[in-house]
């Protein structure tokens, strides 16, 4: 059974060549490579499921758009609609909301870059109507901020700035991978020039948001962890992080059937049907047959 989200969509960015994990990217897409037990992409759309979105679109390249295809479908195993569409050339993250334009059609939508992992924060859908108030980024406290677009923002949590990649930074907020936005965003896209590396940037969305006096800052809370696995050295670190949270805590992170369970868009029989063919090989499937199938 499928619940409706009402006026919120979700794209995951899942394009780019990977090219700072090559061999590993040569033949498959770095979001289809695993982080511990999963494969990388099940992280963000974990994170959007998490948030109630259930609509959602993934973008990537003509070489790896059917890989992924492949491995999530169309989304009824997880009570979602799944859809999916090419970027033919890296034109930038900003082009996903002109690509996706007929997807969002007249709502809001959150977007996520499908190679950031979020784990135990305050994510979702803010308590305010994204109509009145435009837009939101997501910061991350960070101890070396030079290397991220970061923020500053005042005590309502408006953002003041976005500087991309300050010498001297004036706080501590790294913009993190995820987005939410109102229908706006797609004329804004459709409005953009091209920057000096011919891409759509979203910090020039971002900062369209911020003349308007519409862009409003979430925090993650403390104990968050978000991970970008664009590098050899972060997919090991996020990939050590994933089994140590969950081989101490006994959960599995991302899992995206229990997500759909708890969210109410499948039913215990519909739960059951996947996890019965595997329960007693993976611990995966044992873990969702143990903590909801066994009475």
């Amino acid at each position: 059974m499928t619940q409706e989200t009402g006026n919120m969509k979700g794209i995951v960015l899942a394009g780019g060549s990977g090219s700072r994990l090559h061999p590993m990217t040569l033949a498959v897409s770095k979001q289809l490579l695993p982080v511990y037990d999963k494969p990388m992409i099940y992280y963000p759309l974990a994170t959007l499921m998490s948030a109630g979105i259930n609509e959602i679109l993934f973008i990537s390249t003509p070489r790896d758009l059917p890989l992924i295809e492949g491995l999530l479908g169309d989304g009824s195993q997880f009570g979602c609609k799944f859809q999916y569409k090419i970027q033919e050339q890296p034109n930038g993250i900003a082009e996903a909301f002109i690509i996706g334009e007929e997807f969002i059609g007249t709502d809001s939508v959150a977007l996520i870059l499908g190679d950031n992992i979020f784990s135990g924060c305050n994510i979702g859908k803010p308590s305010v109507e994204y109509e009145s108030h435009g837009a939101y980024i997501y910061t991350y406290k960070v101890s070396d901020p030079e290397r991220y677009g970061v923020a500053v923002i005042d005590e309502y949590n408006r953002v003041k700035s976005i500087v991309e990649k300050p010498k001297k930074p004036k706080s501590n907020l790294a913009v993190t991978g995820l987005y939410f936005y109102n229908n706006d965003v797609v004329e804004i896209a459709k409005n953009l020039k091209p920057s000096a590396r011919g891409e759509l940037e979203i910090t020039d969305v971002n900062v369209e948001y911020l003349k308007r006096g519409e862009l409003r800052n979430v925090t993650l809370a403390p104990g968050t962890a978000w991970l970008d696995t664009g590098t050899v050295e972060s997919l090991q670190q996020a990939a050590h992080y994933v089994q140590a949270i969950q081989e101490r805590q006994g959960l599995i992170i991302a899992c995206l059937e229990e997500i759909a369970y708890k969210n109410g868009w499948i039913t215990k029989e519909e739960l059951s049907k996947m996890v019965l063919s595997c329960y007693d090989k993976t611990k995966y499937c044992n873990y969702l047959y143990q903590t909801y199938l066994v009475d």
